[in-house]
């Protein structure tokens, strides 16, 4: 009965265990939600992937040189909804994105809204 218990013990310890990441992927901790900054730059790639987008934006700062931005979007299920396909983006695109940056100063970010060349607003959100 004893080993029965602690085997079972261990298989649940083990299931938490690795499911924490998981859990843990979905915490916004790392930005700044009370904190929006807007940036115009090139999309340099679109990911089109789960569990969500990534949009790689290089944004020319203030002393003239290139930074690699890398933005979280909503995964495609959602990008769909809100009126995105797989093309909306394509390297060498011109955009204003505004995002909740990273609070550690990395230039990463969660995206809020995008604003492409011809002024056509996209949003993270159904329609």
């Amino acid at each position: 009965m004893k080993i029965k218990l602690v085997s079972h013990s261990l298989v649940i310890f083990g299931l938490l265990a690795i499911s924490a990441p998981a859990f843990a992927h979905h915490g916004t901790t790392a930005y700044d939600p009370q904190r929006k900054v807007t940036m115009k730059g090139t999309v340099a790639n679109f990911e089109w992937t789960n569990p969500h987008s990534q949009i790689h934006l290089d944004v020319t700062d203030d002393q003239g040189k290139v930074v690699h931005w890398n933005f979280e979007a909503q995964p495609p299920n959602i990008l769909i909804h809100a009126g995105w396909t797989r093309e909306t983006l394509k390297p060498g695109d011109q955009l204003t994105v505004v995002v909740n940056p990273a609070k550690n100063g990395s230039p990463i970010g969660i995206i809020q809204k995008i604003v492409l060349a011809n002024g056509q607003e996209l949003t993270m959100t159904e329609k």
